[in-house]
C-alpha cells in the first residue's frame, strides 16, 4: 500500500516552501526528494489512503516527538510585545511610553465640536510626565520639573513685601480665615488595583496644600483648626442608623464598595468622621465670630450622600452636617449653594422638605443624562417647602464663567437676598473647571473667585466653603487658591468684561425663572426682562428656537429609568409632569 505523508520541513518564505514527499508507508523518505510548492498547494495536499487504527497508533511516538520538537521551537515570550504606559499625575489619563507630556485634549465648547481643532474649542492637559505639581501645586511648570515660582520667593510675597508670621504667632483676632485639614484624610484611597487610577484620590488635597504653601497662604495668612471626629449622635441628625453603621463596618475590611465607583478602606470611616467634624467645628467658629470665614479642605466629599446611601464617591454629607451645626449655633436660616458640576442629590434629599435651609444647585444635567440624573428645574421642594430647592440644570457641557455669572445675577443672588440667610455654605466642587476629565465645562479660577465674592456679601460675610469634587489637580488647586484669596480679602481675579451668556444658558435660566417666580417675588422683574431679551434673541437666531423645539418633541421609551423617576415624582407630590423628559445615563462620576 502506498500512502503520502506530508511534513513541513521549514518555514514558508515569500509565499512558498519546501516539503518532503515520502513514498513508503512508515513515513521514511527513501528518496529524499524535495519539491518547492506554493502555500496554497500545500493546503490542498490530502492523504489518499484510509488509515486503520494500527496506522494511527503505530507512529504515535514519532508524532509525539514531532510535536515536542515543534513546541520547543515556539517561544511564547518571544512573541509577546510589552507596551509601557504611565498615568498623568494631573488628570490620571493613560499615556504610552515615549510621550513626555500628557496627550489628553478636553473639549470645552461642545456646541462647536465639529470645529474642535480650534484653540477655543479644545484645551490640552500637556502635563509633564515627572510633574512637580504635588510639590509646588499649580505653580509647577507643566512642561518640566522646574517650578515657575519657588517656595521661598512665594512666601516672601505679601501685601507688605515681608514674610508672613507663623501660625503660632498669629494674633487672636476674629478677622481671619480658618482652614480645616488633617493628614489622616489622605489615608482614604482605593486599595484594589484597577486598570485606571480612581479620580477621587489623595493627590487632590496634596496639590491644593502644595499650592497654598507655595503661595505663602498656608501656613501664614490662614489659621488652621484642630480636627476632631464627628460623634455618632451628630451623624444621626443627618443619616439613618443603617447608613452610619454601614460606614463604620468598613473599618473591619481591607477594601469595600458601596457602589462600583464609591470605595472605602479600613481608614475611610475615620477620614469621613474627620471631614464631617471639621465642617461642624468650622461652622461653629465662624458663626460665633471667632473667625470671619473658612475653607474645609476635606475628603471624602459628601453632597451625593443621602439619608440612607453612600454614592458618587461620598460617604457622609458634610454640607448637611455643617448646616445643622449652624442651626445648633443659632442660625435660623442657612443657604447652601452647590456649584459642583454634578447635582447634589444627597443634600437635596436631606433638606427637600425644609423651609429653614435653602438649597441652590448649578449643575450639568442634560435632561437627566448626566450623573446622577436628578436636579431638574421642576424639583422645587416638597411638603410645604416648595421654592426652597432651586435647581439650575445646564443642558450641555462647555458651560463657562459668563453662563455661571449670568445665572448668579438673574437667579441665585435675587433669591438669596430675599431669603436673607444667617449663614452661607458653598459646596465647592471644582469639576466644572476647565480641563476636568469628568466635568467637561469651562469655569476658570477667576469665575470661581467672582462667584465667591458675590456670595460673601450675604449673612454678614459668615461663610464656609466645603470642598466637594474636582479631579484635575492643576484646575482644582488654582481654583481653590483663588477662592481662598477672596476669603482673605485680597483677590483681584474677579471677572470684569466676560461678554454675554450662551443661548443655551439663557434658555436654562429663563426656564428656572418661570418656575421659581411663583415662590420668589424678586424674580418677577428679571423674568419679564429676560423674556423680552429671549424673544429678540430668537428673531436674530431663528435656528436656535427650531433646534430646541425638535429636541423637546423627543419622547424616551416608557422603560426609561429617568422617566420612571419623573413619573414617581409626579405621583407622589402631584406636580405637573414636564413635556421634555430625558433618559437617565448613569455615568461613572
Amino acid at each position: 500500500m502506498i500512502s503520502e505523508t506530508i511534513a513541513e520541513d521549514c518555514c514558508l518564505g515569500n509565499g512558498g516552501g519546501i516539503i518532503r514527499v515520502c513514498s513508503n508507508g512508515n513515513g521514511n523518505n527513501s528518496k529524499g526528494e524535495e519539491h518547492e510548492l506554493s502555500e496554497v498547494q500545500i493546503k490542498k495536499v490530502k492523504v489518499h489512503k484510509e488509515m486503520t487504527m494500527q496506522d494511527i497508533f503505530g507512529d504515535a511516538n514519532e508524532l509525539e516527538d514531532d510535536d515536542d520538537e515543534d513546541d520547543m521551537e515556539w517561544d511564547p515570550l518571544r512573541e509577546q510585545v510589552t507596551i509601557s504606559k504611565w498615568f498623568c499625575t494631573n488628570c490620571t489619563i493613560v499615556n504610552f511610553e515615549g510621550a513626555v507630556h500628557c496627550h489628553k485634549w478636553y473639549l470645552i465648547d461642545e456646541l462647536n465640536y465639529l470645529h474642535a481643532n480650534d484653540s477655543h474649542c479644545k484645551q490640552a492637559c500637556g502635563e509633564y510626565k515627572e510633574s512637580g505639581i504635588l510639590e509646588h501645586g499649580f505653580f509647577a511648570s507643566p512642561e518640566s520639573l522646574e517650578a515657575n515660582i519657588t517656595v521661598s520667593s512665594a512666601k516672601s510675597v505679601s501685601s507688605k513685601g515681608a514674610p508672613e508670621a507663623p501660625v503660632s504667632q498669629l494674633p487672636a483676632s476674629t478677622n481671619h480665615t480658618v482652614v480645616g485639614f488633617d493628614e489622616r484624610m489622605l489615608l482614604h484611597c482605593e486599595v484594589e488595583v484597577k486598570s485606571h487610577p480612581h479620580p477621587e484620590r489623595p493627590d487632590r488635597l496634596r496639590a491644593i496644600i502644595a499650592s497654598l504653601t507655595t503661595a505663602g497662604i498656608l501656613p501664614g495668612k490662614c489659621h488652621p483648626i484642630t480636627a476632631r471626629e464627628i460623634t455618632h449622635r451628630e451623624l444621626l441628625k443627618v443619616h439613618s442608623l443603617a447608613h452610619v453603621e454601614a460606614i463604620e463596618l468598613t473599618e473591619q475590611a481591607i477594601s469595600s464598595y458601596f457602589t462600583p465607583d464609591t470605595y472605602a478602606n479600613k481608614h475611610s470611616a475615620q477620614a469621613a468622621r474627620l471631614a464631617a467634624g471639621l465642617c461642624a467645628d468650622l461652622t461653629s467658629e465662624i458663626y460665633h465670630g471667632r473667625a470671619k470665614n473658612g475653607f474645609a479642605l476635606i475628603r471624602p466629599p459628601g453632597h451625593h450622600a443621602g439619608v440612607h446611601q453612600a454614592m458618587g464617591f461620598c460617604l457622609h454629607n458634610n454640607a448637611a452636617i455643617a448646616a445643622l451645626a449652624a442651626q445648633a449655633a443659632g442660625a435660623k436660616k442657612v443657604l447652601i449653594v452647590d456649584w459642583d458640576v454634578h447635582h447634589g442629590n444627597g443634600t437635596q434629599e436631606i433638606f427637600d422638605g425644609s423651609t429653614s435651609v435653602l438649597y441652590v444647585s448649578l449643575h450639568r444635567h442634560e435632561c437627566g443624562r448626566f450623573y446622577p440624573g436628578t436636579g431638574a428645574s421642576y424639583e422645587v421642594g416638597v411638603k410645604g417647602a416648595e421654592g426652597y430647592c432651586v435647581n439650575i440644570p445646564w443642558m450641555r457641557g462647555g458651560v463657562g464663567d459668563k453662563d455661571y455669572l449670568f445665572a448668579f445675577q438673574y437667579v441665585v443672588l435675587p433669591i438669596a437676598l430675599e431669603f436673607d440667610p444667617d449663614f452661607t455654605i458653598i459646596s465647592a466642587g471644582f469639576d466644572a473647571a476647565r480641563g476636568d476629565p469628568l466635568g467637561g465645562c469651562d469655569v476658570t479660577p477667576s469665575g470661581y473667585a467672582c462667584m465667591t465674592q458675590m456670595l460673601s456679601t450675604l449673612a454678614g460675610g459668615k461663610m464656609l466653603v466645603i470642598l466637594e469634587g474636582g479631579y484635575n489637580l492643576r484646575s482644582i488647586s488654582s481654583s481653590a487658591t483663588a477662592v481662598i484669596k477672596v476669603l482673605l480679602g485680597e483677590s483681584t481675579e474677579c471677572c470684569q468684561d466676560i461678554g454675554g451668556p450662551s443661548g443655551a444658558a439663557v434658555q436654562t435660566v429663563l426656564e428656572v425663572l418661570n418656575i421659581q417666580s411663583k415662590y420668589w417675588k424678586s424674580l418677577s422683574a428679571n423674568l419679564t426682562k429676560l423674556q423680552s431679551f429671549w424673544e429678540t434673541y430668537l428673531l436674530q437666531h431663528p435656528k436656535q428656537g427650531t433646534k430646541k423645539k425638535k429636541k423637546s418633541r423627543r419622547i424616551p421609551p416608557w422603560c426609561s429609568m429617568c422617566y420612571r423617576k419623573r413619573l414617581l415624582y409626579h405621583v407622589m407630590y402631584r406636580r405637573q409632569l414636564p413635556r421634555r423628559p430625558g433618559i437617565l445615563k448613569m455615568a461613572v462620576r
